[in-house]
């Protein structure tokens, strides 16, 4: 807590502290309190009663640090005030986030004095003032402010902000020619005056229908344009805050239309107006027969969208539709008008190049396709990232029918899955050799564990502050007499597909443990030991079951055992997930969310579930020194999770500079080849940093 004599008084040798006392009585809107040398409450005014909640009696004679402090600050509060007593090193005034007796947050402005009493003792008297309508009218400025940008920015349509009586008052089009009419004519009127009659008074009803719900209501209208009808979509909303309202317009002619011929041909998705499986093939096997009669090239490209299968399951398939049209519109907009774009079913899509002059021409096609979707998702007031996976096959020489081109380029998509996602990849002969080795993985690792072949290696994890170890992370290595070392981005994938992840991630934890007994005992040190979970892993209904029967098998302690989790473990929902992470909870194991700052919803599971430590990606660590964005990533990290008491682990740190970096931003733990790579059990057990 900061301490400081902000009034900068002259030291004082003899203080009456009746006097001093009912000066601070006479004020209840600003906290005093008095502290002896040994932090104890001397003195507690009416203000601190109402700022935290604890009455004098209550307070007097109480610590300090067991009042208001809260466990993460209490440390260097005690050093602070104890340098202060001894050897007068004043602490600064500064805002604080202190606690309330219910273990509310309470922000406050904190300045300290010392005073040395009659009796030649050291008092000191900590005045603080209440911040909590200040950071809240900051936060609503914030709020407003942030909202607005998003709305600019995500909204490609026509937007407009509207008084309560429906004047319109603002308004953002990308293109003004877009407009019914200029600005001019409709800045400071109501719709009414602006629409035919017709329209107006649909934009009436549904104005006052969005102010009575309090929700969103939308609509289809349609104007009569010089060069025809077009068809729009209207959505009205109420904002509560500010008693405004905003409408968002968007152009739905082309859809429409689309619309219409589905309902004559059905040959056109119905979601997102493209071609469907059937139309799309037809359309290459037109395409197939004629560049063979003029000797051309044609290219199809096989596109899968990342992650979709997480967003939709964890979101609701009405935000997964939403998706899937936006990433409709994307590719659309993003080809040239004689490219061919369908929906083969799913987040799959196919794109069908004719007049293809060599394969660079394929290739930059599907570099734009990736830069178009660069760009997050913005779907209901959330932010998602969704890469794609393109599969590339050129006609003739990779097929010259519609099933061999289809199947072709589907193969080359799953290659550029396998490669990392967010790439393309093309159609190779080299492939097969690749989907061979995938096999021959599978059918080895079927019997890995019974041959002995898997092995857990130890990375060290040290306290940055204190470098000294503090435990580590098993991780599975795997060794085969015939494939020779397979890493663990190859085979974990498959084991997760096939299922054998669940007995070979046991086979961790108990490896795991069994070490971590044989390390605490050599070292005489409470190590902790992390293990990875799978998302498979939780369909194990007897999973947290064999967690305990290892720990009381090795004589473990629950709190030495840390579960490492990532999003995916979470997006699922089910309740037996929740369950099982609750029982790990109360268990007293610790849990951990690895790999964040990749995911989507990372901040919303830290508010979910009881985690004890959270994983900055080593994405982020790698360029913390010279990338400013990351840099205030981590440091934003690391402070968001002390202030939640959730310890942070940085991994990938490979440089001294990244540590002593970590180290200032008050960063818990950290591992990474700098401080050393897997150990084998036997190298670890005799492993040390100096």
């Amino acid at each position: 807590m900061a301490l400081h004599n902000t009034q900068n008084l002259p030291p004082v040798q003899y203080v009456t502290n009746d006097t001093l006392h009912q000066l601070f009585d006479a004020i209840d809107s600003i906290s005093v309190q008095g502290y002896d040398e040994q932090r104890r409450v001397i003195y507690w005014n009416k203000g601190s009663e109402i700022l935290y909640g604890f009455t004098c009696q209550e307070a007097m004679d109480k610590k300090l640090e067991d009042l208001i402090i809260p466990a993460p600050m209490q440390e260097p509060v005690i050093k602070a005030h104890s340098d202060w007593v001894n050897l007068g090193i004043e602490i600064p005034a500064a805002e604080l986030t202190l606690t309330h007796k219910d273990g509310s947050d309470v922000a406050v402005f904190s300045s300290h004095v010392m005073l040395t009493n009659e009796y030649n003792t050291k008092q000191m008297y900590c005045i603080d003032i209440d911040l909590s309508e200040v950071h809240k009218a900051q936060a609503e400025a914030t709020f407003n402010a942030t909202m607005l940008q998003t709305l600019f920015e995500a909204i490609p349509d026509l937007f407009f902000v509207l008084e309560h009586d429906g004047t319109i008052t603002d308004y953002h089009a990308s293109d003004k020619n877009d407009l019914y009419v200029s600005p001019a004519q409709f800045i400071g009127k109501k719709m009414a005056e602006v629409l035919p009659e017709k329209v107006a008074q649909m934009f009436d009803l549904h104005i006052e229908k969005a102010i009575t719900l309090g929700d969103m209501v939308s609509f289809e209208y349609d104007l009569s344009m010089p060069d025809g009808i077009y068809y729009y979509e209207a959505r009205v909303r109420l904002l509560p805050k500010t008693n405004q309202i905003m409408m968002i317009i968007r152009d739905i002619t082309q859809p429409h239309r689309s619309a219409e011929l589905i309902r004559r041909q059905a040959h056109f998705d119905h979601l997102t107006a493209l071609p469907n499986r059937f139309l799309s093939l037809d359309r290459l096997s037109q395409l197939l027969g004629a560049i063979q009669k003029k000797h051309e090239k044609a290219a199809v490209l096989f596109l899968d969208l990342d992650d979709f299968k997480k967003v939709n399951d964890s979101l609701g398939h009405e935000v997964g539709d939403k998706i899937l049209i936006e990433t409709a519109h994307r590719l659309q907009q993003t080809l040239k008008q004689n490219d061919t774009v369908g929906r083969l079913g799913g987040d799959e899509f196919i794109v069908l190049i004719p007049n293809l002059k060599n394969d660079n021409d394929a290739l930059a096609i599907a570099e734009r396709l990736l830069n178009a979707f660069r760009k997050p998702f913005k779907i209901e007031g959330r932010e998602l990232i969704l890469t794609l996976s393109i599969g590339i096959a050129i006609s003739p020489k990779d097929g010259t029918t519609a099933s061999m081109l289809l199947r072709n380029s589907d193969t080359a998509m799953y290659q550029a899955k396998a490669q990392g996602r967010n790439t393309f990849s093309f159609f190779t002969a080299q492939m097969n050799a690749t989907m061979q080795r995938r096999f021959e993985i599978e059918v080895h690792m079927r019997s890995a564990l019974k041959k002995n072949e898997l092995e857990v290696y130890y990375q060290p994890q040290i306290n940055v502050k204190t470098n000294k170890i503090i435990g580590a992370e098993a991780l599975l290595r795997w060794h085969n007499e015939k494939l020779g070392t397979i890493t663990p981005e190859e085979f974990i994938p498959i084991a997760e597909q096939t299922g054998l992840i669940i007995p070979m991630g046991m086979f961790v934890i108990e490896q795991a443990l069994k070490f971590l007994n044989e390390w605490q005992a050599m070292n005489k040190q409470n190590y902790t030991m992390a293990v990875n979970l799978s998302p498979c892993q939780f369909r194990d209904p007897e999973l947290v079951n064999t967690i305990m029967h290892a720990l009381h098998k090795y004589e473990v302690k629950n709190e030495h055992l840390e579960l490492e989790i990532t999003e995916g473990v979470l997006m699922n929902g089910q309740d037996s997930i929740r369950d099982a992470l609750t029982k790990i909870d109360e268990l007293g194991i610790k849990l951990s969310m690895d790999d964040f700052g990749t995911g989507y919803s990372s901040l919303s599971y830290l508010r979910q579930y009881s985690f004890d430590v959270l994983k900055i990606d080593r994405s982020f660590i790698s360029a913390i020194t010279d990338d400013k964005a990351d840099f205030n990533l981590v440091k934003a990290a690391i402070a968001m999770s002390h202030s939640l008491e959730i310890k942070v682990v940085a991994e990938g740190v490979e440089t001294k500079e990244q540590l002593d970096l970590l180290n200032t931003l008050e960063c818990d733990i950290a591992q990474g080849f700098y401080l050393s790579r897997p150990l084998q059990a036997s190298q670890m057990l005799t492993f040390s940093l100096t």
